[in-house]
Protein backbone atom coordinates (compact mmCIF):
# COMPACT_ATOMS: atom_id res chain seq x y z
CA UNK A 1 0.00 0.00 0.00
CA UNK A 2 2.68 2.30 -0.34
CA UNK A 3 1.89 3.27 -3.89
CA UNK A 4 -0.72 5.19 -2.37
CA UNK A 5 -0.64 9.17 -2.79
CA UNK A 6 -2.69 12.16 -3.29
CA UNK A 7 -2.03 12.29 -7.13
CA UNK A 8 -2.78 9.19 -7.76
CA UNK A 9 -6.00 9.16 -5.84
CA UNK A 10 -7.12 12.26 -8.34
CA UNK A 11 -5.28 10.82 -11.81
CA UNK A 12 -7.57 8.40 -13.74
CA UNK A 13 -5.19 5.36 -15.16
CA UNK A 14 -5.22 5.48 -18.69
CA UNK A 15 -7.50 3.73 -20.74
CA UNK A 16 -4.81 1.82 -22.35
CA UNK A 17 -6.34 -1.72 -22.77
CA UNK A 18 -4.76 -3.34 -19.71
CA UNK A 19 -6.30 -5.93 -18.17
CA UNK A 20 -6.70 -7.03 -14.56
CA UNK A 21 -4.40 -9.57 -13.19
CA UNK A 22 -7.17 -10.72 -10.95
CA UNK A 23 -9.59 -12.82 -12.71
CA UNK A 24 -13.25 -12.31 -13.21
CA UNK A 25 -15.74 -15.32 -12.83
CA UNK A 26 -19.12 -14.35 -14.67
CA UNK A 27 -22.81 -17.10 -13.42
CA UNK A 28 -24.21 -17.03 -16.53
CA UNK A 29 -27.80 -17.12 -16.99
CA UNK A 30 -31.18 -15.45 -18.77
CA UNK A 31 -29.33 -11.96 -18.95
CA UNK A 32 -26.11 -13.01 -20.15
CA UNK A 33 -26.67 -16.61 -22.11
CA UNK A 34 -26.81 -15.66 -25.46
CA UNK A 35 -23.99 -15.41 -27.86
CA UNK A 36 -24.00 -11.83 -28.01
CA UNK A 37 -23.57 -11.34 -24.55
CA UNK A 38 -21.35 -14.33 -24.05
CA UNK A 39 -18.98 -12.41 -26.78
CA UNK A 40 -19.32 -8.81 -24.72
CA UNK A 41 -18.48 -10.35 -21.23
CA UNK A 42 -15.34 -11.88 -22.79
CA UNK A 43 -14.47 -8.79 -24.21
CA UNK A 44 -14.84 -7.06 -20.91
CA UNK A 45 -12.54 -9.44 -18.71
CA UNK A 46 -14.84 -13.05 -18.08
CA UNK A 47 -12.48 -15.31 -17.26
CA UNK A 48 -14.65 -18.43 -15.96
CA UNK A 49 -18.01 -19.02 -16.67
CA UNK A 50 -20.30 -20.15 -13.87
CA UNK A 51 -22.60 -22.89 -15.03
CA UNK A 52 -25.32 -22.18 -11.33
CA UNK A 53 -26.63 -25.94 -10.74
CA UNK A 54 -29.17 -24.78 -7.96
CA UNK A 55 -31.28 -24.03 -11.15
CA UNK A 56 -31.92 -24.74 -14.80
CA UNK A 57 -31.82 -28.32 -16.17
CA UNK A 58 -29.13 -30.09 -17.84
CA UNK A 59 -30.66 -28.90 -21.70
CA UNK A 60 -30.47 -25.08 -20.33
CA UNK A 61 -27.22 -25.40 -19.30
CA UNK A 62 -26.07 -27.02 -22.44
CA UNK A 63 -27.83 -24.32 -24.65
CA UNK A 64 -25.86 -21.64 -22.76
CA UNK A 65 -22.05 -23.74 -23.34
CA UNK A 66 -22.66 -24.49 -26.87
CA UNK A 67 -23.75 -20.56 -26.90
CA UNK A 68 -20.10 -19.55 -24.71
CA UNK A 69 -18.36 -22.10 -26.94
CA UNK A 70 -19.47 -20.33 -30.23
CA UNK A 71 -18.53 -17.15 -28.55
CA UNK A 72 -14.75 -18.55 -27.57
CA UNK A 73 -14.61 -19.73 -31.21
CA UNK A 74 -15.81 -15.80 -32.46
CA UNK A 75 -13.69 -13.71 -30.07
CA UNK A 76 -10.73 -16.43 -29.84
CA UNK A 77 -10.97 -15.63 -26.10
CA UNK A 78 -10.37 -18.27 -23.64
CA UNK A 79 -12.71 -18.84 -20.96
CA UNK A 80 -12.95 -21.92 -18.52
CA UNK A 81 -16.10 -23.53 -17.04
CA UNK A 82 -17.45 -23.98 -13.41
CA UNK A 83 -19.96 -26.05 -12.50
CA UNK A 84 -21.34 -25.20 -9.38
CA UNK A 85 -23.22 -27.46 -7.12
CA UNK A 86 -26.43 -27.43 -5.53
CA UNK A 87 -25.65 -29.29 -2.32
CA UNK A 88 -27.33 -30.64 0.06
CA UNK A 89 -30.17 -28.32 1.85
CA UNK A 90 -32.13 -27.93 4.48
CA UNK A 91 -35.54 -26.24 4.05
CA UNK A 92 -39.12 -25.66 5.90
CA UNK A 93 -42.08 -27.53 4.35
CA UNK A 94 -45.50 -26.34 2.32
CA UNK A 95 -48.01 -24.52 3.98
CA UNK A 96 -51.35 -25.12 4.85
CA UNK A 97 -53.28 -23.53 1.52
CA UNK A 98 -50.14 -22.43 0.35
CA UNK A 99 -50.64 -19.22 2.01
CA UNK A 100 -47.50 -17.52 3.78
CA UNK A 101 -47.83 -17.96 7.63
CA UNK A 102 -47.16 -15.20 10.77
CA UNK A 103 -44.74 -15.97 13.01
CA UNK A 104 -44.62 -13.88 16.14
CA UNK A 105 -41.83 -12.66 18.45
CA UNK A 106 -42.45 -14.52 22.09
CA UNK A 107 -44.74 -17.54 20.10
CA UNK A 108 -43.84 -21.07 20.43
CA UNK A 109 -44.01 -22.83 17.59
CA UNK A 110 -43.03 -27.19 16.55
CA UNK A 111 -40.83 -27.93 13.52
CA UNK A 112 -41.48 -31.24 12.93
CA UNK A 113 -39.03 -33.80 10.44
CA UNK A 114 -42.93 -35.66 8.71
CA UNK A 115 -42.35 -33.49 5.49
CA UNK A 116 -45.71 -34.42 4.33
CA UNK A 117 -47.30 -32.25 7.16
CA UNK A 118 -48.29 -28.62 5.85
CA UNK A 119 -47.33 -25.92 8.16
CA UNK A 120 -49.86 -23.30 10.09
CA UNK A 121 -48.94 -20.86 12.89
CA UNK A 122 -48.75 -23.41 15.37
CA UNK A 123 -46.22 -26.09 13.80
CA UNK A 124 -44.37 -26.53 10.49
CA UNK A 125 -41.90 -29.11 9.24
CA UNK A 126 -38.31 -29.39 7.85
CA UNK A 127 -36.85 -31.44 5.56
CA UNK A 128 -33.68 -32.88 7.70
CA UNK A 129 -34.50 -36.21 9.54
CA UNK A 130 -32.28 -35.74 12.04
CA UNK A 131 -32.90 -32.81 13.21
CA UNK A 132 -34.15 -33.47 16.78
CA UNK A 133 -31.32 -35.49 17.40
CA UNK A 134 -28.33 -33.03 16.28
CA UNK A 135 -29.88 -29.88 18.03
CA UNK A 136 -29.99 -28.90 21.71
CA UNK A 137 -32.06 -26.44 23.84
CA UNK A 138 -30.35 -23.15 23.23
CA UNK A 139 -28.95 -23.61 19.14
CA UNK A 140 -30.74 -21.03 16.95
CA UNK A 141 -32.61 -22.01 13.33
CA UNK A 142 -32.41 -19.15 10.98
CA UNK A 143 -34.71 -19.05 8.18
CA UNK A 144 -35.46 -17.38 4.74
CA UNK A 145 -32.33 -16.10 4.74
CA UNK A 146 -31.93 -15.34 8.24
CA UNK A 147 -35.05 -13.41 8.47
CA UNK A 148 -36.30 -15.64 10.93
CA UNK A 149 -34.78 -16.42 13.77
CA UNK A 150 -35.97 -19.60 16.01
CA UNK A 151 -34.57 -20.70 18.92
CA UNK A 152 -34.29 -24.05 20.63
CA UNK A 153 -36.68 -24.96 23.48
CA UNK A 154 -36.22 -28.84 23.55
CA UNK A 155 -36.32 -31.55 21.26
CA UNK A 156 -38.22 -35.30 20.98
CA UNK A 157 -36.11 -37.44 18.76
CA UNK A 158 -38.44 -40.38 19.46
CA UNK A 159 -41.46 -37.82 18.15
CA UNK A 160 -39.57 -36.49 15.61
CA UNK A 161 -40.16 -32.69 16.56
CA UNK A 162 -38.26 -29.74 18.02
CA UNK A 163 -40.10 -27.13 20.05
CA UNK A 164 -38.89 -23.60 19.26
CA UNK A 165 -39.43 -19.82 20.40
CA UNK A 166 -39.70 -17.16 17.86
CA UNK A 167 -37.26 -14.28 18.50
CA UNK A 168 -38.96 -11.94 15.92
CA UNK A 169 -42.07 -11.23 13.99
CA UNK A 170 -42.27 -12.31 10.47
CA UNK A 171 -43.83 -13.79 7.15
CA UNK A 172 -42.91 -17.27 6.85
CA UNK A 173 -43.31 -18.49 3.27
CA UNK A 174 -42.92 -22.54 1.64
CA UNK A 175 -39.98 -24.06 1.12
CA UNK A 176 -37.24 -21.36 2.72
CA UNK A 177 -33.79 -21.95 3.27
CA UNK A 178 -32.80 -23.19 6.68
CA UNK A 179 -29.20 -22.73 8.37
CA UNK A 180 -28.01 -24.06 12.09
CA UNK A 181 -25.58 -21.74 13.07
CA UNK A 182 -22.45 -24.32 15.06
CA UNK A 183 -24.72 -27.38 14.73
CA UNK A 184 -22.36 -30.26 12.92
CA UNK A 185 -25.42 -32.21 10.34
CA UNK A 186 -25.02 -35.31 8.55
CA UNK A 187 -25.53 -34.63 5.23
CA UNK A 188 -23.74 -35.50 1.89
CA UNK A 189 -21.24 -33.32 0.18
CA UNK A 190 -22.91 -34.53 -2.91
CA UNK A 191 -26.73 -35.33 -3.14
CA UNK A 192 -27.66 -37.72 -6.28
CA UNK A 193 -28.55 -34.51 -7.75
CA UNK A 194 -24.90 -33.30 -7.88
CA UNK A 195 -24.15 -36.95 -9.15
CA UNK A 196 -26.22 -36.53 -11.83
CA UNK A 197 -25.06 -32.97 -13.00
CA UNK A 198 -21.50 -34.29 -12.80
CA UNK A 199 -21.39 -37.32 -14.33
CA UNK A 200 -24.29 -36.66 -16.64
CA UNK A 201 -23.16 -33.08 -18.15
CA UNK A 202 -20.27 -32.19 -16.49
CA UNK A 203 -17.88 -35.02 -17.33
CA UNK A 204 -19.04 -35.21 -20.86
CA UNK A 205 -18.46 -31.55 -21.54
CA UNK A 206 -15.21 -31.51 -20.69
CA UNK A 207 -15.64 -28.98 -17.86
CA UNK A 208 -12.73 -27.64 -16.33
CA UNK A 209 -13.63 -27.36 -12.42
CA UNK A 210 -16.22 -28.14 -10.18
CA UNK A 211 -17.03 -25.78 -7.31
CA UNK A 212 -18.40 -27.86 -4.51
CA UNK A 213 -21.01 -26.74 -1.91
CA UNK A 214 -21.08 -27.30 1.49
CA UNK A 215 -18.03 -28.59 1.92
CA UNK A 216 -17.35 -29.54 6.05
CA UNK A 217 -13.64 -31.73 6.02
CA UNK A 218 -10.70 -32.83 4.19
CA UNK A 219 -12.83 -36.30 3.46
CA UNK A 220 -15.35 -34.73 1.22
CA UNK A 221 -12.48 -34.25 -1.84
CA UNK A 222 -11.63 -37.67 -1.41
CA UNK A 223 -15.32 -39.25 -1.68
CA UNK A 224 -16.11 -36.49 -4.62
CA UNK A 225 -13.01 -37.75 -6.31
CA UNK A 226 -13.38 -41.48 -5.66
CA UNK A 227 -17.22 -40.50 -7.58
CA UNK A 228 -15.40 -38.78 -10.43
CA UNK A 229 -13.07 -41.93 -10.33
CA UNK A 230 -10.92 -41.93 -14.07
CA UNK A 231 -12.38 -37.89 -14.76
CA UNK A 232 -10.59 -36.99 -11.35
CA UNK A 233 -7.30 -36.00 -13.07
CA UNK A 234 -8.70 -33.54 -15.38
CA UNK A 235 -11.43 -31.92 -13.39
CA UNK A 236 -10.26 -29.58 -10.52
CA UNK A 237 -12.13 -29.06 -6.98
CA UNK A 238 -13.10 -25.89 -5.88
CA UNK A 239 -14.02 -25.92 -2.18
CA UNK A 240 -16.82 -23.49 -0.77
CA UNK A 241 -16.70 -23.70 2.58
CA UNK A 242 -20.24 -22.37 4.10
CA UNK A 243 -20.61 -23.13 7.54
CA UNK A 244 -18.95 -23.38 11.02
CA UNK A 245 -17.74 -27.09 10.65
CA UNK A 246 -15.70 -26.00 7.70
CA UNK A 247 -14.24 -22.95 8.86
CA UNK A 248 -12.90 -25.13 11.90
CA UNK A 249 -11.45 -27.67 9.53
CA UNK A 250 -10.06 -25.29 7.00
CA UNK A 251 -6.06 -26.58 6.77
CA UNK A 252 -7.61 -30.07 6.23
CA UNK A 253 -9.68 -28.69 3.41
CA UNK A 254 -7.06 -26.40 2.24
CA UNK A 255 -4.69 -29.66 1.75
CA UNK A 256 -7.16 -31.70 -0.53
CA UNK A 257 -8.48 -29.06 -2.76
CA UNK A 258 -7.36 -27.72 -5.57
CA UNK A 259 -8.96 -24.02 -5.10
CA UNK A 260 -11.63 -22.14 -3.23
CA UNK A 261 -14.18 -20.19 -2.98
CA UNK A 262 -14.94 -18.01 -0.43
CA UNK A 263 -18.94 -17.89 -0.56
CA UNK A 264 -20.18 -15.44 1.88
CA UNK A 265 -23.93 -15.83 1.12
CA UNK A 266 -24.07 -18.77 3.82
CA UNK A 267 -21.32 -18.19 5.47
CA UNK A 268 -22.75 -15.03 6.61
CA UNK A 269 -25.72 -16.90 7.91
CA UNK A 270 -23.25 -19.63 10.03
CA UNK A 271 -20.50 -17.16 11.85
CA UNK A 272 -21.34 -13.53 13.16
CA UNK A 273 -21.74 -10.93 10.09
CA UNK A 274 -18.78 -8.42 12.24
CA UNK A 275 -16.28 -11.98 11.61
CA UNK A 276 -16.65 -12.20 8.00
CA UNK A 277 -13.86 -9.88 7.18
CA UNK A 278 -11.91 -11.67 9.69
CA UNK A 279 -12.87 -15.24 7.65
CA UNK A 280 -12.40 -13.72 3.92
CA UNK A 281 -8.73 -11.88 5.12
CA UNK A 282 -7.85 -15.43 6.74
CA UNK A 283 -8.77 -17.81 4.19
CA UNK A 284 -7.62 -15.57 1.63
CA UNK A 285 -3.87 -15.57 3.36
CA UNK A 286 -3.81 -18.99 3.85
CA UNK A 287 -4.55 -19.92 0.06
CA UNK A 288 -1.83 -17.41 -0.90
CA UNK A 289 0.69 -19.74 1.17
CA UNK A 290 0.00 -22.54 -0.30
CA UNK A 291 -0.14 -21.64 -3.58
CA UNK A 292 -3.76 -22.43 -3.97
CA UNK A 293 -6.46 -19.83 -6.39
CA UNK A 294 -9.27 -18.71 -4.08
CA UNK A 295 -12.43 -16.64 -5.21
CA UNK A 296 -14.25 -14.25 -3.10
CA UNK A 297 -18.44 -14.46 -3.78
CA UNK A 298 -21.23 -13.08 -3.08
CA UNK A 299 -22.41 -9.44 -3.32
CA UNK A 300 -19.48 -7.56 -4.69
CA UNK A 301 -21.91 -5.47 -7.05
CA UNK A 302 -25.17 -6.78 -5.93
CA UNK A 303 -26.65 -3.18 -6.71
CA UNK A 304 -25.75 -3.51 -10.35
CA UNK A 305 -28.48 -6.04 -10.79
CA UNK A 306 -30.47 -2.98 -11.20
CA UNK A 307 -28.44 -0.01 -11.58
CA UNK A 308 -25.36 0.78 -13.88
CA UNK A 309 -23.02 1.97 -10.82
CA UNK A 310 -22.22 -0.04 -7.70
CA UNK A 311 -22.52 1.71 -4.72
CA UNK A 312 -19.46 3.02 -2.75
CA UNK A 313 -19.37 0.46 -0.20
CA UNK A 314 -19.43 -2.61 -3.30
CA UNK A 315 -16.45 -0.58 -5.19
CA UNK A 316 -14.65 -0.47 -1.78
CA UNK A 317 -15.20 -4.32 -1.17
CA UNK A 318 -14.04 -5.45 -4.59
CA UNK A 319 -10.74 -3.49 -3.65
CA UNK A 320 -10.12 -5.09 -0.49
CA UNK A 321 -10.53 -8.37 -1.96
CA UNK A 322 -7.88 -7.52 -4.07
CA UNK A 323 -5.39 -6.00 -1.45
CA UNK A 324 -6.27 -8.69 0.69
CA UNK A 325 -4.78 -11.55 -2.20
CA UNK A 326 -7.53 -12.87 -3.98
CA UNK A 327 -6.85 -14.50 -7.34
CA UNK A 328 -10.85 -14.22 -8.64
CA UNK A 329 -13.58 -11.81 -7.85
CA UNK A 330 -17.21 -13.75 -8.89
CA UNK A 331 -20.46 -11.47 -10.15
CA UNK A 332 -23.30 -13.70 -9.67
CA UNK A 333 -27.09 -12.37 -10.23
CA UNK A 334 -25.23 -9.47 -11.46
CA UNK A 335 -24.47 -10.93 -14.60
CA UNK A 336 -26.84 -13.53 -14.58
CA UNK A 337 -30.01 -11.69 -14.10
CA UNK A 338 -29.29 -8.19 -13.69
CA UNK A 339 -29.71 -5.58 -15.81
CA UNK A 340 -26.06 -4.48 -16.70
CA UNK A 341 -24.08 -7.26 -17.02
CA UNK A 342 -21.26 -6.21 -19.67
CA UNK A 343 -21.13 -2.70 -17.08
CA UNK A 344 -20.94 -4.85 -14.12
CA UNK A 345 -18.03 -6.78 -15.64
CA UNK A 346 -16.29 -3.57 -16.51
CA UNK A 347 -16.40 -1.22 -13.60
CA UNK A 348 -15.01 -4.93 -12.04
CA UNK A 349 -12.22 -5.02 -14.31
CA UNK A 350 -11.29 -1.10 -13.35
CA UNK A 351 -11.92 -1.43 -9.80
CA UNK A 352 -9.58 -4.70 -9.72
CA UNK A 353 -6.92 -2.61 -12.24
CA UNK A 354 -7.09 0.25 -9.53
CA UNK A 355 -6.45 -2.06 -6.48
CA UNK A 356 -3.59 -3.81 -8.39
CA UNK A 357 -1.80 -0.40 -8.71
CA UNK A 358 -1.53 0.28 -5.38
CA UNK A 359 0.19 -3.24 -4.05
CA UNK A 360 4.11 -3.26 -3.34
CA UNK A 361 5.04 -6.27 -4.78
CA UNK A 362 8.19 -6.04 -3.77
CA UNK A 363 7.17 -5.95 0.29
CA UNK A 364 4.65 -9.09 -0.76
CA UNK A 365 7.23 -11.12 -2.77
CA UNK A 366 9.67 -10.76 0.49
CA UNK A 367 6.49 -11.70 2.59
CA UNK A 368 5.68 -14.88 0.63
CA UNK A 369 9.43 -16.10 0.75
CA UNK A 370 9.54 -15.72 4.74
CA UNK A 371 6.59 -17.96 5.17
CA UNK A 372 7.22 -20.41 2.83
CA UNK A 373 9.28 -23.46 4.46
CA UNK A 374 12.49 -24.82 3.88
CA UNK A 375 13.89 -26.44 1.74
CA UNK A 376 11.93 -25.88 -1.38
CA UNK A 377 11.37 -27.73 -4.40
CA UNK A 378 13.95 -27.53 -6.86
CA UNK A 379 11.03 -26.07 -9.09
CA UNK A 380 9.29 -23.61 -6.34
CA UNK A 381 13.15 -22.16 -5.81
CA UNK A 382 13.05 -21.53 -9.86
CA UNK A 383 9.72 -19.83 -9.66
CA UNK A 384 10.35 -17.82 -6.99
CA UNK A 385 13.88 -16.90 -8.68
CA UNK A 386 12.08 -15.81 -11.66
CA UNK A 387 10.10 -13.11 -9.62
CA UNK A 388 12.95 -12.06 -8.21
CA UNK A 389 14.50 -11.20 -11.21
CA UNK A 390 11.72 -9.94 -12.93
CA UNK A 391 11.07 -7.55 -10.21
CA UNK A 392 14.23 -6.37 -9.93
CA UNK A 393 14.89 -5.74 -13.48
CA UNK A 394 11.46 -4.12 -14.03
CA UNK A 395 10.99 -6.76 -16.67
CA UNK A 396 7.51 -5.89 -18.25
CA UNK A 397 6.49 -9.55 -19.18
CA UNK A 398 7.24 -13.03 -17.39
CA UNK A 399 6.95 -16.41 -19.95
CA UNK A 400 6.92 -19.27 -18.83
CA UNK A 401 7.16 -22.39 -21.24
CA UNK A 402 4.25 -25.35 -19.61
CA UNK A 403 2.44 -28.68 -20.25
CA UNK A 404 0.61 -29.29 -17.00
CA UNK A 405 0.84 -25.73 -15.57
CA UNK A 406 3.01 -26.40 -12.56
CA UNK A 407 5.46 -24.10 -12.99
CA UNK A 408 3.56 -21.09 -14.65
CA UNK A 409 0.95 -21.52 -11.10
CA UNK A 410 4.41 -21.62 -8.94
CA UNK A 411 5.38 -18.23 -10.75
CA UNK A 412 1.85 -16.87 -9.99
CA UNK A 413 2.03 -17.59 -6.43
CA UNK A 414 4.93 -15.54 -5.81
CA UNK A 415 2.60 -12.39 -7.07
CA UNK A 416 4.71 -10.39 -9.63
CA UNK A 417 4.44 -7.29 -10.58
CA UNK A 418 3.89 -7.99 -13.96
CA UNK A 419 1.85 -10.39 -16.12
CA UNK A 420 2.87 -14.06 -16.86
CA UNK A 421 2.73 -15.50 -20.13
CA UNK A 422 2.08 -18.91 -19.51
CA UNK A 423 2.85 -20.63 -23.02
CA UNK A 424 0.97 -24.09 -22.68
CA UNK A 425 2.35 -26.77 -25.10
CA UNK A 426 0.06 -29.60 -25.63
CA UNK A 427 1.45 -33.12 -25.47
CA UNK A 428 1.52 -35.14 -28.71
CA UNK A 429 1.31 -38.50 -28.21
CA UNK A 430 1.08 -41.81 -30.67
CA UNK A 431 0.53 -45.12 -30.18
CA UNK A 432 -0.65 -48.23 -32.92
CA UNK A 433 -3.94 -46.55 -33.51
CA UNK A 434 -2.12 -42.98 -34.46
CA UNK A 435 -1.20 -39.54 -32.85
CA UNK A 436 -3.24 -37.72 -30.39
CA UNK A 437 -3.14 -34.25 -28.57
CA UNK A 438 -3.87 -33.33 -24.53
CA UNK A 439 -6.72 -31.09 -25.22
CA UNK A 440 -6.52 -27.10 -23.70
CA UNK A 441 -7.72 -27.98 -20.22
CA UNK A 442 -4.10 -26.83 -18.32
CA UNK A 443 -4.79 -23.42 -20.28
CA UNK A 444 -8.45 -23.01 -18.83
CA UNK A 445 -7.74 -24.15 -15.41
CA UNK A 446 -4.98 -21.51 -14.77
CA UNK A 447 -7.26 -19.20 -15.70
CA UNK A 448 -8.24 -18.90 -12.15
CA UNK A 449 -4.58 -17.81 -10.86
CA UNK A 450 -3.97 -14.08 -10.62
CA UNK A 451 -1.69 -12.60 -13.32
CA UNK A 452 -1.81 -15.46 -15.77
CA UNK A 453 -2.30 -14.77 -19.26
CA UNK A 454 -2.23 -18.73 -20.79
CA UNK A 455 -2.06 -19.15 -24.46
CA UNK A 456 -2.11 -22.42 -26.44
CA UNK A 457 1.38 -23.64 -28.43
CA UNK A 458 1.56 -25.83 -31.26
CA UNK A 459 2.39 -29.60 -29.60
CA UNK A 460 5.14 -31.80 -28.96
CA UNK A 461 6.45 -34.95 -28.38
CA UNK A 462 5.21 -35.91 -24.40
CA UNK A 463 7.90 -35.16 -22.00
CA UNK A 464 7.01 -33.85 -18.20
CA UNK A 465 4.01 -32.22 -16.97
CA UNK A 466 5.82 -29.31 -15.37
Amino acid sequence: MSNIDIEGILKELPNDGRIPKTKIVCTLGPASRSVAMCEKLLKAGMNVARFNFSHGTHQYHQETLNNLNIAMQNTQILCAVMLDTKGPEIRTGFLKDEKPIQLKEGREITITTDYTIKGNEDMISMSYKKLPIDLKPGNTILCSDGTITLTVISCDPAAGTVRCRCENTAMLGERKNVNLPGVVVDLPTLTEKDKEDILGWGVPNNIDMIALSFVRKGSDLVNVRKVLGPHAKRIQLMSKVENQEGVVNFDEILGETDSFMIARGDLGMEIPVEKIFLAQKMMIYKCNLAGKPVVTATQMLESMIKSPRPTRAEATDVANAVLDGTDCVMLSGESAAGAYPEIAVKTMARICIEAESSLDHGVIFKERIKSTPLPMSPLESLASSAVRTANNAKAKLIVVLTRGGTTAKLVAKYRPAVPILSVVVPVLATDLFGWSCSDEAPARQSLVYRGLIPILAEGSAKATDA
